[in-house]
């Protein structure tokens, strides 16, 4: 990790393959099998993300495990959140087009943010994080999270108004 942090791009994928494999194995023991490749790539985003917080005085298999389970336990809330059983190939599916849309324009809204405050909506207005857990997830302060998701919000609305505004 020393290695990668000094920009050796080599030390890198070395560090990512050998982390992918201890992760798989990790997370094979604590997920559905269906869980386990979303639960490594997300983990392995979060290591890239935080290679910067390394601090080469401490255990390295210490560091990686803490954003692991973070990134588990993520998992299982999500786990808790979707249902897990088989729907019936009769039941009727209906018109995804106003979701779409409505992701879609929220997708191009978010891109006028600052990324720290479309993290921050993202986190815990969509995805229904907590302040504490969008904060563990950043890496920024509870306050921080709340300004950034107050801020963003406002921007938004100037954004939606100055839009109405032109029709």
């Amino acid at each position: 990790m020393i290695a990668a942090q000094n920009g050796h791009r080599g030390a890198y994928h070395r560090l990512l393959s050998e982390i992918s494999d201890w992760l798989d194995r990790y997370f094979s023991r604590r997920l559905p099998p269906g869980e386990v490749d979303d639960a490594v790539q997300e983990t392995l985003l979060a290591v890239h993300r935080r290679r910067h917080t390394f601090d080469p005085r401490y255990p390295f298999g210490a560091w990686l495990a803490a954003i692991a389970k973070h990134k588990w336990i993520d998992q299982l809330r999500r786990l808790g959140r979707n249902p897990t059983e088989q729907l019936s190939d009769d039941l009727s599916v209906a018109d995804h087009e106003r979701a779409v849309t409505s992701a879609s324009v929220l997708a191009s809204l978010l891109e006028e943010l600052r990324p720290a405050q479309a993290q921050a909506i993202l986190l815990v207005k969509v995805q229904g994080y907590s302040i504490e857990d969008a904060s563990r997830e950043t890496g920024l302060s509870a306050s921080a999270v709340k300004m950034n998701i107050h801020r963003g919000l406002s921007r938004l609305t100037a954004l939606i108004e100055k839009t109405e505004d032109v029709e």
